[in-house]
């Protein structure tokens, strides 16, 4: 059983930036490979970037492209995301989410096993 707590959302000025926090418990997560996905009001959960555990192998959504990081520190199992350049259109609850998927990049929501509770990041303008 894995357990994700998200935490680091939060109200910013368009512009700035925020860093949300994954806190991942497992037995080992070199065989897990982590997502990011938003979902804003009134639509679907999107993808927003994802990490393989193993290999630190990363991908993300045009639409963040160049902006967003996401990492992962192993002696912390957190996995991080790191939003710059915040648009108000990144406004969404951000959800963290694992699969055993090992080495491989995952985007399809459906995939994934295992959610967090969601944090919701409001950017405005």
């Amino acid at each position: 059983q894995v357990q994700l707590v998200e935490s680091g959302g939060g109200l910013v000025q368009a512009g700035g930036s925020l860093r949300l926090s994954c806190a991942a418990s497992a037995r080992t997560f070199s065989s897990y490979t982590m997502g990011w996905f938003r979902q804003a009001p009134g639509k679907e959960r999107d993808f927003v970037a994802v990490i393989t555990w193993s290999t630190g192998t990363t991908y993300y959504a045009d639409s963040v492209k160049g902006r967003f990081t996401i990492s992962r520190d192993g002696a912390k199992n957190t996995v991080y995301l790191q939003m710059n350049s915040l648009k108000p259109e990144d406004t969404a609850v951000y959800y963290c989410a694992a699969v055993y998927k090992y080495g491989r990049i995952v985007t399809d929501r459906a995939q994934y096993d295992y959610w967090g509770q969601g944090t919701q990041v409001t950017v405005s303008s």
